[in-house]
């Protein structure tokens, strides 16, 4: 499947989104891919897609919330003896409502996902790069690792913890080769927001000229990505938002999470 003349990338939630798209933008810029995500379908029809961009695709269903899961695709990986120069941890899963009243299994597939599988993903990889001297990872947060976020405490929280470990590996790896870019898009035009149960807020619902196209997202993150840049935050009014609530004494009191509890 790949190439010796064309890195490797891993993407993760790569069925459709952001990470679909990010594919798309590796594959254009001379990347192989592995694709991996809980649904196989979507995944066969993307590598059919790639490949007429001339990039070689590997498809691994793996479902992250699962333990173990990371460590079951690294293996599966180096079964193959595929190396892996640029990782894009994507996957990611959210909810709605409030932590009292959250359903225990969700917040734990939540952790599981966003915060333990990136985690060990990353840790299972990167040595691999750092021998090598050469690698980029991307892992991607969100707007909301910059507050915190009522009746979506857990996941706000867990975009919290995608950048500060973001920085923190970022600036250990100085001198390696390694680049770690944390992408922290705003709202955009995806079915996550569907899928975790935001499509109704406010927040989402009246942002119409905030939101923007996975594709859009995506441009811009690999453009970082490539850039070695250690935070890409996607469009003018989300940095302004982001920093505002990594600054602000009170960032709950930003309209934009006030407007998330306007409806619940």
């Amino acid at each position: 499947m790949s190439s010796p003349t064309r890195p490797l990338a891993l993407v993760t939630g790569a069925s459709s989104g952001i990470g679909a798209d990010l594919a798309r933008e590796l594959a254009r810029d001379g990347h192989d891919l592995v694709l991996t995500a809980r649904t196989l379908a979507p995944m066969e029809n993307l590598a059919a897609e790639l490949k007429t961009q001339g990039a070689g695709t590997v498809v691994i269903p793996a479902d992250l919330s699962q333990h173990g899961a990371a460590a079951a695709l690294a293996s599966a990986m180096e079964a193959r003896g595929l190396a892996v120069d640029v990782l894009v941890n994507n996957a990611g899963i959210g909810a709605v409502g409030p932590f009292d009243q959250a359903d225990p299994l969700r917040i734990g597939e939540m952790l599981q996902v966003n915060v333990v599988a990136l985690t060990e993903l990353t840790r299972l990889l990167l040595p691999g790069m750092v021998n090598r001297r050469q690698g980029k990872v991307m892992l991607v947060a969100s707007t909301a690792a910059f507050q915190p976020g009522p009746r979506m405490a857990v996941y706000f929280a867990t975009k919290a913890y995608v950048l500060s470990f973001g920085e923190a590996i970022a600036y250990e790896l100085r001198g390696t080769g390694v680049t770690v870019t944390v992408l922290c898009p705003g709202p955009t035009a995806t079915n996550f927001a569907q899928i975790a149960g935001m499509s109704e807020l406010t927040f989402f619902n009246t942002a119409g000229r905030q939101v923007m196209s996975a594709a859009a997202v995506a441009r811009l993150g690999y453009r970082g990505l490539k850039a070695g840049r250690r935070v890409v935050i996607t469009g003018l009014l989300n940095k302004i938002t982001a920093l505002g609530g990594r600054f602000a004494p009170h960032p709950v009191s930003l309209p934009v999470t006030k407007a998330l509890m306007s409806r619940r």
